[in-house]
C-alpha cells in the first residue's frame, strides 16, 4: 500500500481489480492511516471477505468520509459485515454498495445499523436484487434514522409494494432530500402512493421514477401533487408511458406550480396534444428551467407550440427535443423563436431529420442573435458621450461600465443538431 505512504486525502484504485487479497492489505492500512477521506474501489473484484477486512478497519479508522464499493462481489456476508462496521463507526458520510448482489438478507442488516448509526448521509444501494422485502426493511429503518439525506434504490424490483413502505415513511421522515427509486416496475399504484405522501412532505426535493411503467394515471395523480407541493425542485418521469392525457396533466400543474425547476418527461409517446398544453403552460410557468422532451413524438405540428412559447418564456434555459421528428418545417419555427428568446442557453435538437434547409435556419438565427448582442451593447457605449474623459476622472467607472456590458450581453447559446 505504497499510495496510503504519502498521507493522501483521495485515493482512487477503481477497476484495478486488487481482489479480497489487496483488499485485505489495503484494509490493515486503513486502520492506522488518519489522513485519508475519500476511497474509490469501484470494480475491483472484492467479495466478502475483502468486504469483511475493510468493515474492521472502519470501526477503527476516524478520517474517512467516503467509500465507493460500487460493482464487485459482495453478497449477503459481506454487507453484514460492513453493517456491523456502521453501528459503530462515526465518521463515514457517503457508502455506495451499488451493484453487488446484496439481496434482502444484506440489506436487512444495512438498516439495522441505520437505526443507530447518525452520520451517513448518502447511500447508493442501486442494482442489489432487494426486493419488495428489502424496500419495506429500508423504510423501517428510514422512520427512526434522521441523518440520511439521500438514497439511491434503483433497479431493486421493489415493485408497488416496496414503493407503498417508502411513501408510508415518507409522511414521518423529515430528513430525506433525495430519491431515486427508478427501474423498480411500481407502475401507477405506486407512483400515487408516492404521489400522495408528497402532499403532506416537506423535505423531497428530488424525485427519479425513471422507467417505472408509470402511466396516464400514476402521471395525474403525481400532477395533482405537484399544485400543492412546495418543496419539489426537480422530477424525473423519463421512459415511462404518460402519453398524451399524462402530460396534460403535468402541464395543468405547471400552470400553477412555482417549486419545480427541473423536469424530465424523456419517452413517454408524447404528440402533439401533450407538447401543445405543456407549451401553452411554459407561458404562465416562471420557474422551470430546465425540460427533457427527448425521444418522444412532437413531430413538426408539435413543435410549432414549443416554438410560440420561447417567445414570450424567460425562464427556460435548457432544453432537449432530440428524436422527435420535427424535420425542417420545424427547425425553422424554433430558429424564428430563437430570435427573439434570450434565455436559452443550450438546446439539443439531434437526431430530428434536419437537413440543409433546416440547418440554414438555425445559422441565420444565430448570427441575428449575434448581431442583437452588438447592437446592444454598441448602444450602451453610445450613452457615454465622452468616454476617455470619464475614465480619466473616475478610474472606477471603467470597472462599471464593463460591469454593465456583461449584464446586458445576451447568455451564450449552444444548439446542437445534425445534418441529414
Amino acid at each position: 500500500m505504497e499510495k496510503l505512504s504519502n498521507n493522501p486525502t483521495t485515493l482512487d484504485l477503481s477497476g484495478n481489480r486488487i481482489g479480497d487479497g489487496d483488499a485485505k492489505a489495503l484494509a490493515t492500512a486503513l486502520q492506522v492511516n488518519q489522513t485519508l477521506t475519500t476511497l474509490n474501489l469501484n470494480c475491483n473484484g472484492i467479495g466478502d471477505v475483502g468486504a469483511h477486512a475493510i468493515a474492521i478497519a472502519l470501526q477503527v479508522n476516524h478520517s474517512l468520509t467516503t467509500l465507493n464499493l460500487r460493482c464487485n462481489g459482495i453478497g449477503t456476508v459481506g454487507a453484514q459485515s460492513i453493517a456491523t462496521a456502521l453501528q459503530v463507526n462515526r465518521t463515514l458520510t457517503t457508502l455506495d454498495l451499488s451493484c453487488n448482489g446484496i439481496g434482502a438478507f444484506g440489506i436487512q442488516a444495512i438498516t439495522t445499523a441505520l437505526q443507530v448509526n447518525h452520520t451517513l448521509t448518502a447511500l447508493d444501494l442501486c442494482c442489489n436484487g432487494i426486493g419488495a422485502v428489502g424496500a419495506q426493511d429500508i423504510a423501517t429503518s428510514l422512520q427512526v434514522n434522521h441523518t440520511i439525506t439521500t438514497l439511491n434504490l434503483s433497479c431493486n424490483q421493489i415493485g408497488s409494494v416496496g414503493a407503498q413502505a417508502i411513501a408510508t415513511t415518507l409522511q414521518v421522515n423529515h430528513t430525506l432530500i433525495i430519491l431515486k427509486i427508478s427501474y423498480n416496475g411500481i407502475g401507477d399504484v405506486g407512483a400515487q402512493e408516492i404521489a400522495t405522501v408528497l402532499q403532506v412532505n416537506h423535505t423531497l426535493t428530488t424525485l427519479d421514477l425513471t422507467c417505472n411503467g408509470i402511466g396516464a394515471f400514476g402521471a395525474q395523480a403525481l400532477a395533482t401533487t405537484l399544485q400543492v407541493n412546495h418543496t419539489l425542485t426537480t422530477l424525473d418521469l423519463s421512459d415511462n408511458r404518460i402519453g398524451d392525457a399524462g402530460a396534460q396533466a403535468q402541464a395543468i400543474a405547471l400552470q400553477g406550480n412555482r417549486t419545480l425547476i427541473i423536469l424530465n418527461l424523456s419517452g413517454n409517446q408524447i404528440g402533439t396534444v401533450g407538447v401543445q398544453s405543456i407549451a401553452t403552460a411554459l407561458q404562465v410557468n416562471y420557474t422551470l428551467t430546465t425540460l427533457d422532451l427527448y425521444g418522444n413524438w412532437i413531430g413538426a405540428v408539435g413543435i410549432q407550440s414549443i416554438a410560440t412559447t420561447l417567445q414570450v418564456n424567460h425562464t427556460l434555459t435548457t432544453l432537449n427535443l432530440i428524436g422527435n421528428r420535427i424535420g425542417d418545417v420545424g427547425v425553422q419555427a424554433i430558429a424564428t423563436a430563437l430570435q427573439v428568446n434570450h434565455t436559452l442557453t443550450k438546446l439539443d435538437l439531434s437526431y430530428n431529420g434536419i437537413g440543409a434547409i433546416g440547418a440554414q435556419d438555425i445559422e441565420i438565427a444565430m448570427k441575428k442573435r449575434q448581431k442583437q448582442n452588438h447592437d446592444q451593447q454598441a448602444s450602451v457605449l453610445a450613452s457615454f458621450t465622452d468616454i476617455q474623459s470619464l475614465f480619466s476622472r473616475l478610474p472606477g467607472d471603467r470597472c462599471i461600465l464593463s460591469t454593465i456590458l456583461d449584464y446586458i450581453k445576451l447568455p451564450p447559446l449552444i444548439i446542437n443538431y445534425d445534418v441529414y
